[in-house]
Order: structure tokens, then sequence, then C-alpha cells
């Protein structure tokens, strides 16, 4: 090969090198910078925080994500402290706007309750119902029981109806909490998220009535149409009376009655029957 051709060759090969690295440079350099214009420092929670906190600066910290922000996500302190918790926040978690009470309704169970909405307290009996069994975010439907208006005792006994169903439990007892190990707590009275319309029934049928809770599946918001039970309904035999066979009488066929008459004739010694048909045979 020509010895010119070659060199030729062999610097084009160096120029090209010399290139492709500075491309490379180039564009590491400009994917290096959009990765870090696209990072945004957000408020993070510096440790768990337990519902109804109100946060302080000790409470928080910053981290930075790359890419699209959290719909909520709070990027000063100045919108974070002083708010009311009102889910549980976990270490390293960006804090959302939606996860803390509005600015100046404080920490604890208030700040949990919803705009348009109201906690109603129930009384509940530590053997009966879900006391115990019962935590903060769970679902129960409200049973009663008791004599219906104007019936001292009536005949058929005690009523119990579903009265409200499908209620969140804002509390149990005088925390907001679970234990340490996370459990429920006994507990006599449970705090419920109701309406301002369910409230005032179920404030009536506090005192009117025996309360109980009964436990329902978060998941299963369906509302059943159910008509309430008696205590006769108890006792009623759901089968029926058992009714008693009947006798079956087959008639037999009816012989006919034969209306000949017999005439016996003597004749000496010797005798002699005659029969004649009557006038009913003949018939």
């Amino acid at each position: 090969m020509n010895r010119r051709i070659v060199t030729i060759l062999l610097f084009a090969f160096g120029i090209a090198a010399v290139c492709a690295y500075l491309v490379n440079r180039v564009v590491g350099n400009r994917i290096a910078q959009a990765h870090q214009s696209a990072t945004t420092r957000v408020i993070a929670a510096a440790t768990d925080i337990k519902l109804g906190t109100v946060l302080t600066a000790s409470d928080l910290t910053t981290i930075d994500i790359a890419g699209s922000l959290p719909k909520g996500a709070l990027l000063t302190p100045d919108k974070v402290i002083g708010r009311g918790v009102v889910s549980a926040l976990y270490q390293g978690e960006p804090i959302i706007d939606d996860r803390l009470a509005a600015m100046g309704s404080g920490g604890g169970l208030a700040a949990t309750i919803r705009p348009g909405m109201r906690a109603c307290a129930v009384k509940v009996d530590d053997v009966v119902g879900v006391a115990g069994f019962v935590t903060p975010g769970m679902r129960v439907d409200v049973l009663i029981s008791g004599n219906p208006p104007g019936q001292t005792q009536s005949l058929e006994g005690p009523k119990v109806k579903t009265l409200l169903q499908n209620l969140e439990v804002l509390s149990a007892g005088t925390d907001i909490q679970k234990d340490a190990e996370g459990k429920a707590k006994p507990v006599q009275v449970v705090n419920l998220l109701v309406t301002p319309e369910d409230a005032e029934v179920l404030s009536l049928a506090s005192s009117q009535t025996r309360i109980q809770l009964v436990l329902r599946n978060p998941l299963d918001t369906d509302i059943s149409q159910t008509t309430g039970t008696v205590m006769s309904n108890l006792f009623a035999d759901k089968n029926g009376p058992v009714k008693p066979k009947l006798a079956t009488i087959t008639a037999s066929p009816r012989k006919p009655v034969s209306h000949d008459v017999s005439i016996q004739i003597f004749n000496g010694s010797k005798l002699s029957e005659e029969k004649f048909a009557s006038s009913e045979g003949k018939q």
C-alpha cells in the first residue's frame, strides 16, 4: 500500500478519536446538568410522626427528588411548621399537603375531622360490641336494640335494627393511636366520623337505646337493606309446623243387590223352588 495513503488514514483515525472524545464529554456534561436541574428539594419527615402531632422544625428535613414531584408536595418549612398531622408519617417520607390539617387548626383529634363532618362519641360495653378490638381507621356499623316508642313491653319483645352503616372510627378511648405493639386497647368510648344529620340520630339513639358496634371490611362499602328483627323471631320455628298426613280412604266397588223373589212349593213329599224377578229388579 502506498505510504502516503497509510499516513492519511492514520491521521483521519486520530481526528475521529479526538472528535468522539469531545462529543462524549459534551453530551455527558449536558446529561449530568439535566439530571441536576430536574432534582427538586422538598420537605420530608425527619422521623416517624404520629397522627395528631403538631409539627415543629425538629420534625422536618429535606430530600431531593428527581423528576416530577408528588402532588401536593411542600417545598418550604413555613408551610409545614405548626400544622397537625392527620395521617401518620414515616421517616424520609415527603410531606404532602393533604396529610396535614389546615393552618391554625392545631393537632389532636380535632385536626383529623374533615370539613363538613363531625366526631360523635359512642359508649360501648367492654363485653359486647367491638370494645377492645377497634382501632382508628376501621369501619363499623351501628346497631340499636330496645322497645319501639310507645311500647314499654311489646308482645314480640325487644327489637334490634341497623341504624347507621360504614362509619369511620376516628379514635378509641382517649387515644387516637394504637398501643406500642400496634394492637387495639380496651376502651369504653369510640369516636365515629359522621355527618351532622347522623350525629343527631346517633346522639338520640345513645340516650334512648342500647348501642352495639359491629366491624366490617373497609373495602366493603355496600349499604345493606335490613328490616331489623324482634325477639319472637329468634324463637320462631323457621321450618313451620308439621302438617298431619290425611288418611286416604279407597271406596270398594259396591256389589249389586239382588231383588229376586224365591218361592218354595211342597207337592206331597216333594219340594221345589221357583224364583221370580221383582218389579224393582226389572227396572
